[in-house]
């Protein structure tokens, strides 16, 4: 009989606590009631309602919005979206937020928020959030794209001055409603902006959302994607590839801040979860996993995460917050050592050359080949670069201690 692992999933994050650290981010699967009430059914502990303003702002959203890069046999390892805010106001997410609080106790529902540069809708749309009891309020500080206050290559959250004005006017009708600054990676140096934050009272940080570039361009037209009629524009890039980028921007922060950690970008499952927490983030934001995947996907990270704590006999999710940080140093201080050499189990390698190939035209040029096809690495000219590790198909080359002589 299946027994689920006696261990605690959740965590807490700016005073709040969720009953597991997955949460869907601000993004189209949460851009109404009926998906949201569909995904906490499923399981998810809180999700972050896309971003909305006032009702007099207007909302122009060109489709198609989406677009994705393809790599080998490998289906969407990108997706590239040009969609800024939800074309529902803030009336429509105020009911939205009340009837899911109403349905479900317990559950963790936050607003995004976007008022330009305008003081008064963030003010008015900080001053509703509260009257609806939202648990949250997420500053949307990396999308829509441009900054409303300085030239349109620029985001809010790259700029801190933006970053403290904005937060400025939210909290000052907040009250003990947590805010929360979503903040992008393109920056020059992350922990000037988390300083602009703190200086501001925010109370926590999100890292680090999309990040910008063009997917793709048709090699016939010379039209990038998505095509809109003829043009287009750059997009959000979200998606696996970014997770490396996520990852390096929450290890800087946690490292220099003790503020509260949101990851978002990249996770598609358990383990990078558990990645996510172990640089310091305590909750785990979906979207581009759940778009291509669907809700259901929080029982394989429940039941993941479970059985990982288990494993590594931990009681709780909370464990593992920070827990891989000591372990990142900056570079000069990392021991300058050459004490491994490639390794080659003859049993499992298929004889396909790539490590011989890699090696010859990007490493040390230590392998031969034998006339039977199979790679030998020379410890002599080997420095154990792992270049031929990860490259190998069939993963049949590690590292192992070199000889000594």
């Amino acid at each position: 009989m299946y027994q689920e692992p006696e261990v605690d999933l959740s965590v807490e994050y700016c005073g709040l606590r969720f009953e597991n650290p997955f949460v869907l981010s601000s993004a189209p699967p949460t851009d109404s009631y009926e998906m949201v009430q569909a995904a906490f059914q499923q399981g998810w502990a809180g999700a972050i309602m896309k971003t909305t303003s006032v009702e007099s702002y207007q909302v122009d959203i060109t489709y198609p919005i989406m677009t994705s890069m393809d790599w080998e046999e490998k289906k969407a390892i990108a997706l590239g979206n040009i969609d800024n805010i939800s074309e529902y106001h803030m009336d429509v997410m105020e009911e939205a937020v009340r009837k899911l609080k109403d349905e479900f106790h317990g559950k963790i529902v936050g607003l995004s928020l976007w008022g330009t540069t305008n003081k008064n809708h963030w003010e008015e749309l900080t001053k509703r959030s509260v009257g609806i009891g939202a648990d949250l309020v997420e500053i949307s500080m990396s999308c829509p794209t441009d900054s409303p206050f300085a030239k349109t290559s620029l985001m809010a959250g790259q700029i801190p001055d933006d970053v403290k004005r904005i937060l400025g006017w939210v909290k000052k009708h907040s009250g003990e409603m947590p805010v929360i600054a979503k903040l992008t990676s393109q920056v020059t140096d992350i922990t000037e902006i988390v300083e602009a934050v703190q200086e501001a009272g925010g109370d926590g940080v999100c890292a680090s959302d999309t990040v910008h570039g063009l997917l793709g361009i048709d090699l016939d037209t010379f039209i990038p994607h998505p095509n809109i009629n003829g043009k287009s524009t750059f997009c959000g890039v979200s998606g696996p590839v970014v997770k490396p980028i996520t990852l390096r921007t929450l290890a800087t922060i946690a490292r220099a801040s003790g503020i509260p950690l949101a990851a978002s970008g990249g996770a598609t499952t358990w383990e990078d979860a558990v990645e996510f927490m172990l640089v310091g983030a305590s909750t785990v934001q979906f979207c581009t996993a759940v778009m291509h995947y669907g809700f259901d996907i929080v029982e394989d990270l429940k039941e993941g995460l479970a059985y990982f704590l288990e494993e590594k006999g931990l009681a709780s999710a909370s464990d593992l917050i920070g827990k891989a940080l000591p372990n990142i140093l900056p570079h000069g201080e990392l021991l300058i050592k050459k004490d491994v050499v490639a390794s080659i189990d003859e049993s499992t390698c298929t004889k396909c050359g790539m490590c011989y190939y890699a090696c010859r035209d990007g490493g040390h040029q230590a392998y031969d080949l034998g006339e039977d096809g199979l790679p030998q690495a020379d410890p002599e000219k080997c420095y154990g670069c792992g270049l031929c590790v990860e490259i190998c198909p069939v993963e049949c080359i590690s590292l192992v201690p070199r000889p000594r002589s």
